[in-house]
């Protein structure tokens, strides 16, 4: 059987190929699934799909229609997905449940440190012979207080770090994770979290009940000089609060590499059109924040875990088997 895999990177493909091989051939493509490029899957029952595909009705029935009966989504989150349509159409649809959480949680922590430290503006100060220290102050983190939204494998992963770097521990969650209680976290209400935490990072899947989790409110109950890190979903941060609030002068830096708006934008070059996307195009201008291209996850660990998982999902349909990755049938 012949695959066809959308969204790969130029990095993923030797990955992809090197697990299939002797199994299946598989065709890499680099654009993404979408309403546009659906009709390229003619012909193919098992499609790959990347965390940014457009995976609503119409492009569903128009893989249906072309003889695709099976999607395996190369990643945890969903929601790009109408699994209701999904399943009137008789398809299987995977998901890649666990990963590394250590490529995100470091992530994270990466963002945090590099708005605190100035990092982008001090290498690019030195880039131009400019090696003065004015406005390069951060500050420690031992001693402060980290919260983290979502104490999940990431969430706790983030919290491990953050202990180490002897921090004081609030989270907020549905459940809580006694490792994490274990490290001394306080579970406590968002408010809380937010009105106590120096530093907040998002560990959320994004739901109905999470969209716009940190919204206006939620930034005009946060410290002045807080540091805010998402590294989950975009649509977490009602971003136009955000820049408002940014506007004002507010928060010590903002570390995000995922974005609400993102389809479309993020794992493309768009370095030669002009941008349409004015939040966006705002955000970025900011000098304490720090936007990346939805690149947490991609570890070489992460990437050929994400892979390994892949090849037992299309494995599992072909043996008409479900996992703990099925999504549809469930």
């Amino acid at each position: 059987m012949e695959i066809l895999a959308f969204g790969v990177t130029a990095d993923e493909k030797p990955l992809l190929e090197r697990a299939f091989e002797g199994q299946h051939e598989v065709r890499c493509l680099d654009v993404f699934l979408s309403e546009d490029t659906a009709p390229i899957a003619a012909g193919y029952e098992v499609v790959s799909s990347s965390v940014n595909a457009d995976l609503h009705g119409r492009v569903l029935r128009t893989l249906a229609a072309g003889g695709t009966r099976m999607i395996a989504q190369r990643s945890t989150g969903f929601n790009n997905i109408d699994l209701d349509v999904a399943r009137q159409l008789g398809m299987t649809v995977s998901r890649v449940s666990y990963y590394s959480p250590y490529s995100v949680a470091e992530f994270a922590w990466t963002l945090a440190m590099a708005v605190n430290r100035r990092i982008v503006r001090a290498s690019n100060r030195t880039r131009d012979f400019d090696f003065r220290l004015n406005g390069l102050m951060g500050r420690d983190m031992r001693g402060r207080t980290a919260g983290v939204l979502g104490t999940g494998k990431i969430g706790e992963a983030f919290t491990r770090i953050a202990h180490g770097f002897g921090m004081n521990l609030l989270g907020w969650d549905v459940a809580q994770n006694q490792a994490c209680a274990e490290l001394g976290m306080k579970y406590v209400d968002k408010d809380v979290l937010f009105a106590e935490s120096d530093l907040i990072s998002l560990h959320v899947p994004l739901l109905e009940s999470t969209q716009h989790l940190i919204d206006a409110a939620a930034l005009r109950a946060m410290r002045d000089d807080v540091i805010l890190v998402n590294s989950s979903r975009g649509g977490l941060i009602d971003t136009d609060a955000l820049v408002t609030e940014l506007r004002a002068g507010r928060f010590t830096g903002v570390g995000l590499d995922v974005y609400e708006a993102e389809a479309g934008v993020f794992f493309m070059d768009k370095s030669l059109e002009a941008v349409e996307d004015d939040t966006l195009a705002r955000l970025v201008t900011f000098p304490n924040v720090v936007v990346t291209s939805h690149q947490a996850y991609y570890t070489s660990d992460a990437v050929g875990q994400i892979i390994e998982t892949t090849v037992r999902n299309v494995a599992d349909y072909l043996a008409g088997r479900r996992s703990e990755n099925t999504l549809v049938p469930s």
